[in-house]
């Protein structure tokens, strides 16, 4: 980390061996996530002098580059369980932070529509006229439910566009319910 860790205990005992829990935790978020610039973990326990029983709240502040992670949470009466809890909820924030650095955040491809064009049952493919006009090659193994035989000249279809190496394909093609 670029900046040290910062460790607050509001009306806690300060305590070396919860330091340290905190510290190795940090350690493991910065082995999984090797880019965190900076990391602040308040402890604290709202009351504590008023009534036994009092849920731990601990608030994790992690830097990474662009932006900041915050995970505050009132957990548990056991502060070694609520830190646990909120050191779950930060590395799962550090690792969705980290799939859409990088761009892994899955796209959904559009569904396109269009009708069958031709066919050539004999060789077991045929082709989609899409709705923008352009021609789609199918086969068999690219139809989502059904069999090639099923398959008649003008049925209306959905399906995801794919660039095969002979131009344009459909892929996970579904007759259109009531066409």
């Amino acid at each position: 980390m670029q900046v040290p860790l910062q460790i607050t205990f509001h009306e806690v005992s300060h305590s070396a061996a919860l330091e340290n829990h905190i510290r190795e935790k940090v350690d493991k978020l910065e082995q999984f996530y090797s880019a965190l610039i900076g990391c602040k973990v308040v402890v604290d326990q709202p009351g504590m002098h008023q009534h036994k029983g009092k849920p731990f709240n601990i608030r994790i502040d992690l830097t990474v580059p662009g932006g900041e992670i915050v995970v505050d949470r009132q957990q548990d009466e056991d502060v070694y369980v609520a830190l646990r809890d909120a050191f779950d909820a930060a590395r799962r924030k550090l690792e969705d932070f980290g799939r859409k650095q990088r761009l892994e955040v899955k796209a959904h491809d559009p569904v396109l529509s269009g009708q069958v064009a031709r066919l050539v049952p004999e060789e077991g493919y045929g082709f989609i006229a899409g709705l923008d006009g352009r021609e789609y090659y199918f086969s068999g193994a690219n139809l989502a439910h059904g069999t090639f035989d099923q398959v008649q000249e003008g049925d209306e279809v959905h399906f995801l566009e794919d660039a095969g190496g002979e131009g344009l394909q459909a892929k996970r093609v579904t007759l259109r319910q009531g066409g």
